[in-house]
């Protein structure tokens, strides 16, 4: 049997199979068959956590190897060393890169168990029927291609997806209300000379820049046509404000990681930044007050999902894909759901929360005890409602996505300068 590997969805049309799995319990059949199985898997450290691997292995017998990247370094890995990985972990603006290269493979939706339960922000761009869709790389726009072997999105779903989607959020400022004292309530105080050496902004480029447009545009210096596909003159003129605020002291620092935007926030060296969801969590957990500011312009957003190798094939194929499947079940929503992620399958993840969690964390109402991590640090106390609200009220108040624009040569060119400068 080691030397004759059969797909799970073949043998399950067996009557030996039908009997096999009445016998046991479905999570150890897929324990015996995966045990051999290593899967490598990179990605950012928002989402290629260990306590992910641990109960994939306890649950589905694979052993997942997991190497945690910055975005730029996981962008130049997927599109130049294919045969380095099994699955990418990426956001969508990265698979507007990586795509075109051929070093992903189109996924059968028809094998996603809970494919018809995933949001409709990754199908057609849509919250709901009357949403409008955001400006950016919207996932929807990247999220399907014509069939399997194409390297053209499609315009509609079609049964083939880029990436299965897992974890998004709506990313917006995160502040110190104990050392600026006052409400903020616009993207533009950023650049309020009254932080002057106390603020920060992401050093990624392609993230970057819509931070650096939603300020812009708040300040009333820059209306743009899409900000997710700027004209040359549009770039020039958004990177030239940031450069001269740069030049008069503005920044504190520039940062990458998840890491470094929680060290500059919680040593009060920040005040103000661009910030992360789990970064603000973590801060909170040092019992050091911090908040994710909802702004009336809305919020940047961002969504990523899970790729695989275009030589993943036999049963590392199969296996990736009961991941995927285990992956949208419920466990590691509920788990990302704790940190202030979402779902891309929410109604599972609810299985996996308390009451109290879920209408905490999704639902916007107050908290009815103690708000813990997933590591069981205080978050929030009774009473305490979540920064922005509900999910429908975050979500639907996206302004725009993380975005890779047709000048994207050109946009990191002047980024490179900018931070140069």
């Amino acid at each position: 049997m080691s030397k004759m590997r059969y797909s799970r969805r073949s043998i399950l049309k067996t009557g030996a199979a039908a009997a096999a799995a009445s016998a046991f319990p479905a999570p150890m059949i897929w324990a015996q068959e995966n045990k051999n199985i290593v899967l490598r898997q990179f990605g950012t450290g928002v989402s290629n956590l260990n306590e992910v691997a641990t109960k994939v292995k306890e649950d589905l017998g694979i052993t997942l190897e997991m190497t945690a990247l910055d975005s730029d370094s996981v962008t130049q890995r997927a599109a130049t060393q294919p045969d380095s990985f099994d699955i990418a972990d990426i956001e969508y603006w990265i698979c507007k890169k990586v795509w075109p290269t051929g070093n992903l493979q189109a996924m059968d939706t028809a094998k996603i168990k809970n494919y018809d339960k995933i949001v409709g922000i990754f199908r057609d761009g849509k919250l709901t029927p009357e949403s409008e869709i955001a400006q950016g790389t919207a996932p929807h726009t990247v999220g399907f291609v014509e069939g399997q072997g194409s390297k053209t999105f499609a315009s509609e779903e079609t049964g083939w997806m880029t990436l299965i989607p897992t974890i998004y959020n709506a990313d917006t400022l995160g502040i110190r209300p104990d050392l600026i004292g006052r409400p903020i309530e616009s993207w533009a105080e950023l650049l309020n000379p009254e932080f002057k050496g106390k603020a920060s902004i992401l050093d990624i480029s392609s993230i970057g820049i819509m931070d650096m447009a939603m300020v812009c545009e708040a300040m009333g210096e820059i209306q743009y046509a899409d900000k997710g596909n700027m004209t040359r003159e549009e770039i020039d003129k958004t990177i030239g404000i940031f450069t001269e605020a740069k030049k008069n002291g503005q920044f504190r620092a520039f940062w990458k990681t998840f890491d470094e935007s929680v060290n500059l926030m919680a040593s009060g060296e920040v005040v103000i930044q661009s910030m992360w969801s789990p970064a603000i969590t973590a801060v909170k957990s040092r019992g050091i007050e911090c908040v994710y500011q909802p702004l009336k312009e809305g919020y940047r957003s961002w969504g990523g999902g899970i790729g695989l190798s275009k030589s993943l094939e036999g049963a590392k194929l199969d296996a990736a894909y009961d991941y995927i499947n285990w992956y949208l079940d419920g466990w590691v929503g509920g788990f990302l759901m704790r940190q202030g992620y979402y779902s891309a399958v929410p109604e599972t993840s609810k299985n996996y929360m308390s009451e109290n969690e879920w209408g905490y964390w999704f639902e916007g109402k107050e908290a009815t005890g103690d708000i813990t991590n997933p590591f069981g640090d205080v978050l929030a106390k009774a009473g305490e409602t979540r920064d922005g609200g509900s999910f429908e009220e975050r979500m639907g108040a996206v302004a725009c996505w993380n975005a890779v624009m047709d000048e994207n040569q050109y946009m990191v060119r002047k980024w490179n300068e900018f931070i140069a400068s």
